[in-house]
């Protein structure tokens, strides 16, 4: 696996923000707010739900975070896990995109709310890389594989 993060970014989306974590304290305070106007707090019930919330929360975050992250650097593509040189890209424009091409990032299909970005390699095989912005994306590809 190439580790590029020395590198400048030419497109990068980090997969989630860490703002969601603010949720789960503000549940707790809701929910604590509204018992309070209805009698007595349960404080040890919303402190182990605020915990539990808040582990959930980082949970999911950490995962976006690992497996929808889109890097790319002069060198690099990296779509989640899995690093691609950019000196294996060929074409970008006019690239079709046939029935069963792979999905970089080591998933079965393009993530949700995200879009495909058919790309061709120096063996000829067409695979897809993806990004919340794809036509961005395309372009910063573009910009550096074809002339």
């Amino acid at each position: 696996m190439l580790v590029d993060d020395e590198q400048p970014a030419v497109y990068a989306e980090p997969g989630s923000s860490w703002w969601p974590l603010v949720w789960p304290p503000l549940f707790v305070a809701l929910g604590v707010g509204a018992e309070a106007l209805t009698g007595r707090v349960h404080t040890f019930a919303w402190v182990l739900a605020g915990i539990a919330l808040f582990a959930g929360c980082a949970v999911w975050i950490n995962a976006r975070r690992r497996f929808l992250r889109v890097r790319l650097t002069a060198r690099t593509l990296r779509q989640g896990g899995e690093s691609l040189p950019v000196e294996r890209i060929t074409a970008v424009s006019e690239v079709g995109t046939p029935v069963g091409a792979r999905v970089l990032g080591g998933g079965i299909a393009v993530p949700r709310k995200y879009t495909g970005v058919p790309i061709e390699l120096d063996d000829g095989s067409v695979v897809l890389a993806w990004a919340r912005d794809g036509v961005s994306l395309q372009a910063a590809l573009r910009s550096l594989v074809e002339p």
